[in-house]
């Protein structure tokens, strides 16, 4: 299949049409989800554990695919089939980057460096324009000191920027990322917000799952809501979802305690029992 015409990315969006996805034991992880995505857009999955928001990135990530519905790329459906075609699967591999929640699921290379220049080097690119976007990423993310060490030595937030690094040096237009800022000092989770938003102005389309409530309206254009029955319980703004606090109450979001409004300053939480910031 011909997808080398770079113009198509102009418009580069994801769809998803009546799309559900059961495990082998005939469990359902997902039930008639329906959403696109504008490119540049920046959207926000929330729902509790086990509702499926990871399930759904791996099928935008094309890691898995949907039991029934469709998902669409720049108007070309995705599927096992269309992938195992070389050109469309250099394509697809090209566009969309996933970060998994757990880095050490993703890192492999004996050396941050290797890992880094992975990516690229599957794309069949000259040594030299790899080892050159290597250093760009290396630097643009302040890793350099990191690049001879191995993953397996690192920190955990030196693992997720390494993590970060191997998908950003492929330059991919979209961004996935599954609870990116779990189990990330504050000052990590800060660099990583600010990334976030950095490359949201450059006008990469970002989809991240999270359960942090309060980064929501730093990452996020749009919210998609997921109930614990796997459907698509609401989407909107990040003001107009997380200042409805019985439907972030209905889908297990939240507990009775906590309390959040809009002002001028952006979104303020706060809990009625203060002995429930202790939990």
């Amino acid at each position: 299949m011909d997808v080398n015409n770079d113009t198509e990315t102009d418009n580069v969006q994801l769809s998803l049409e009546h799309v559900s996805f059961n495990y082998l034991d005939a469990q359902i992880a997902l039930k008639d989800i329906t959403f696109s995505c504008r490119k540049g857009e920046k959207i926000a999955f929330l729902g509790a554990n086990g509702c499926g928001k990871s399930t759904l990135q791996k099928i935008l990530s094309g890691l898995i695919f949907p039991t029934t519905g469709r998902f669409m790329i720049s108007g070309k459906e995705v599927n096992e089939k269309l992938l195992e075609d070389t050109g469309f699967n250099f394509w697809f591999r090209k566009r969309v980057g996933f970060i998994f929640q757990h880095s050490d699921a993703q890192l492999f290379s004996s050396s941050v460096r290797e890992e880094i220049a992975f990516g690229p080097m599957q794309l069949g690119l000259a040594q030299d324009e790899v080892c050159q976007r290597v250093e760009d990423i290396l630097n643009m993310l302040a890793i350099t000191d990191l690049a001879d060490r191995p993953p397996y030595k690192l920190s955990g937030g030196e693992k997720k920027k390494v993590a970060i690094a191997s998908v950003l040096v492929m330059n991919p237009d979209i961004l996935i990322l599954d609870e990116p800022t779990n189990g990330l000092d504050p000052r990590t989770q800060r660099w990583l917000i600010n990334l976030l938003y950095q490359l949201g102005q450059a006008g990469k389309t970002i989809i991240m799952a999270t359960h942090q409530l309060n980064i929501v309206p730093e990452i996020a254009d749009r919210v998609i809501v997921f109930n614990e029955q796997h459907e698509i319980a609401a989407e909107g703004s990040p003001a107009g979802i997380l200042t409805n606090r019985d439907l972030l109450l209905q889908v297990n979001l939240i507990d009775p305690d906590f309390h959040a409004h809009w002002s001028h300053g952006g979104l303020q939480i706060h809990y009625h029992n203060p002995a429930a910031l202790k939990r």
